[in-house]
């Protein structure tokens, strides 16, 4: 099937109808607190049975709970009673999105669909539409039998542009007087609140030219200081890259008997400005469950003599010297039951980024049987009390600076799997839109 001349289109969505309680309705994306099943209890708790995407989304927190195929079940019969019942009216165009943080900030995107057909997940990709951290394919299934004949998506994905000068997004802000609200909601658990408003025909037509502006390929390599044969990374995934993933293993399976106007070819998505100074990138920690032993002696059998673990008082004296440490040197902090914080310290790292060292060393950690899995948790506090539990221990990562990712992707290819986040757990995107995909 040849490809569109362009990675993207103006999108066709399903928007609850007037009338839904919209708190109750948008819930948070589906991939966080998976250690927490305390926030998901509370979150239905408040939902109750109102019309709410809870009960169209499967919370990775239950993927262990043994009745997966009856939950998936259930998913797949509520999307098609909410839509039979006309619980959700049809709006096509962008939607400017702005995302109020709790501490002030707005984040702003633009609801777009992306052809499939320029995405390529595959660590060699050159493709359009690229991914920014390797795709573990051993995670897709729960979520391919979740869209495999599901009648909507529902997208946590947030996409990133790269276009510094601002054309796209940010003439949109001043425009919005003019254009409909179609929802403006308070969101529940301190999400801070959402908006959108429908563009207008004149405003699409120009964030459509200034977004087919962004893929031309000389320009891009010259931004980041690439040969000009570099092929252009248009869009970057930031958030949900295995959301897209699964719906480019949809979109694979049925290709070949599918139309190319099939609307399991697109995928629904928030695309947001890099440059955007609200959007701040988060470190992903890892927590390790059921360690057993001294992590200190597996430091030192895994690295060896280059590594160095110097006690800290405190998580605040940790963190500051971790974000102290240079960039020849790879580092990140140790938490521990009773209280116990450390700086690990490896010299002449073989890796290129620190996420990398110690995701290598998390691994080691399993396969050794010195613990029994990995768990990746967004934020802080989050990370200091769930490491604080018997049998646990959490490596606080460094930020990645945002301002190289795009670059780096370009002419490395992917990062190492959870190598960065769009901001803390409760920043993440909460689902307000959906996308019929089948019937």
């Amino acid at each position: 099937m040849p490809p569109t001349e362009q990675a993207f289109r103006l999108p066709h969505l399903m928007l609850p109808r007037p009338g839904i309680d919209l708190r109750r309705w948008s819930v948070i994306a589906c991939d966080q607190y998976t250690s927490d099943p305390d926030y998901w209890a509370r979150v239905a708790d408040e939902v109750g049975d109102a019309p709410s995407t809870l009960h169209l989304i499967f919370p990775e927190v239950f993927l262990a709970a043994g009745d997966r195929d009856g939950r998936i079940g259930r998913i797949q019969s509520t999307m098609r009673r909410y839509v039979d019942d006309g619980l959700l009216r049809e709006h096509a165009g962008a939607v400017l999105v702005e995302r109020t943080l709790l501490d002030g900030r707005v984040r702003r995107g633009l609801m777009l669909e992306l052809d499939l057909e320029h995405y390529d997940y595959s660590p060699a990709s050159t493709s359009l539409i690229r991914p920014t951290e390797g795709t573990i394919v051993e995670r897709l299934a729960p979520r391919v039998a979740v869209r495999r004949g599901a009648a909507l998506e529902l997208p946590h994905i947030l996409v990133l542009i790269d276009d510094p000068q601002c054309t796209v997004i940010e003439p949109l802000v001043g425009a919005r007087a003019r254009f409909d609200k179609l929802y403006d909601t308070d969101l529940m658990q301190g999400g801070g609140r959402v908006t959108g408003h429908a563009l207008d025909a004149a405003a699409q037509a120009r964030s459509v030219s200034a977004l087919q502006a962004l893929s031309d390929g000389a320009a891009f390599a010259k931004r980041h200081g690439l040969p000009a044969s570099t092929p252009p990374v248009h869009f970057a995934m930031g958030d949900g890259n295995h959301s897209l993933a699964t719906a480019k293993a949809c979109w694979d399976a049925i290709r070949s008997s599918a139309g190319p106007d099939h609307p399991a070819r697109w995928a629904l998505v928030e695309v947001e400005n890099i440059h955007d100074p609200a959007l701040e990138f988060s470190p992903i920690h890892r927590l390790l469950l059921g360690v057993t032993g001294d992590l200190r002696h597996v430091l030192t059998t895994h690295f060896g003599r280059r590594v160095q673990v110097t006690e800290q008082p405190d998580a605040a004296s940790m963190r500051n010297a971790l974000a102290a440490m240079p960039r020849d040197r790879h580092a990140a902090g140790l938490v521990q039951p009773g209280g116990r914080f450390a700086l690990v310290v490896v010299d002449a790292p073989q890796a290129s980024l620190d996420v990398a060292t110690f995701q290598a060393f998390a691994d080691a950690v399993v396969a050794t049987g010195h613990a029994r899995e990995i768990d990746y948790v967004h934020g802080d506090q989050a990370l200091a009390q769930l490491a604080s539990a018997a049998g646990c221990a959490g490596l606080h990562l460094a930020t990645l600076g945002k301002s190289e990712l795009i670059g780096r992707v370009a002419r490395d290819g992917p990062l190492p799997r959870k190598a960065f986040s769009m901001g803390e757990a409760d920043e993440k995107r909460f689902y307000v839109e959906a996308r019929r995909i089948g019937s």
